[in-house]
């Protein structure tokens, strides 16, 4: 049986994945400060209440009708902000990974030299197009012109060789495009539980009025039904957010594998076929 040879494998650029765990750490507590902040000075500014009193005042404005979702309020604003900063951060990353063109564009040109068998002018094809896409294939052209050379190996261990070398570039790529959505996707289920959280300490806010002695007071029950709606609201908001925002990336990233898997399919049939024939 054909085993492939242990030459190492073409060297692939690749994102730092210590820059991305360090952008993640230091985002995450500037997030959480920031929607403190935002809580505080801007929803919780007296200009958004009547007679700008923010203790007993009725909300004039959308942001004070949000202050008054109460002390879960900030902690979901936080998750908002994560979810648009890793959004940005993710759509920067994947960006780059796609390259200066369009990625099926540039599958389809690689395929169409691979089948002219004009090895070189594919590998020009993946300077111009750059990003990980392009870094996978050229390893890979880089590895053929290599097996051509080579005159110890069989036919077979050069086709392994080329689609080991393609794999493990891959191997290289692919995980630094998924760092960070985890995130995203641990947003979905915090955001959904934290908006719970507040609209039961609202819940119980309201049935504590309820259980007062005499006559229930109307403003502070409506208070606290507000604040647990608020938070429902939120909670629900920066879930749908999240699930949508990992879907979109998730296709991409899938995108970008299934062209790679494509072109490097092509790269090793077009070898074995050119070889099969001498």
């Amino acid at each position: 049986m054909a085993t492939a040879p242990t030459k190492p494998t073409t060297p692939v650029k690749k994102e730092s994945s210590s820059a991305s765990g360090m952008f993640a750490v230091l985002t995450i507590p500037i997030c959480i400060i920031c929607g403190v902040l935002i809580f505080i000075f801007i929803l919780g500014s007296p200009s958004h209440y009547e007679g700008g009193n923010v203790e007993t005042g009725h909300p004039t404005d959308p942001f004070g009708i949000v202050h008054r979702g109460g002390p879960i309020v900030p902690v979901i604003m936080s998750f908002v902000l994560m979810v648009i900063v890793f959004s940005i951060e993710r759509a920067i990353v994947i960006g780059k990974a796609s390259g200066t063109g369009n990625v099926d564009a540039f599958v389809r040109k690689i395929t169409s030299l691979l089948n002219a068998g004009n090895i070189d002018a594919a590998s020009s094809e993946c300077d111009k197009q750059k990003g990980s896409v392009a870094n996978v294939i050229k390893s890979g052209l880089k590895k053929y012109r290599e097996m051509e050379a080579d005159a110890t190996l069989t036919i077979d261990q050069k086709t392994l060789a080329i689609q080991k070398d393609i794999e493990e570039a891959t191997a290289l790529e692919m995980p630094m495009l998924e760092q960070n959505l985890t995130i995203i996707a641990t947003l979905v289920s915090i955001g959904t539980l934290s908006g719970l959280l507040g609209t039961v300490v609202g819940m119980i806010g309201a049935f504590q009025t309820l259980s007062a002695n005499g006559a229930p007071d109307t403003s502070q029950l409506s208070a606290n039904i507000s604040e647990a709606l608020i938070n429902t609201a939120l909670g629900i908001t920066t879930s749908a957010s999240s699930i949508i925002l990992y879907n979109y990336f998730t296709s991409r990233i899938d995108k970008l594998t299934y062209a790679i898997d494509e072109t490097g399919f092509s790269i090793v049939q077009t070898f074995g076929a050119s070889h099969a024939r001498k």
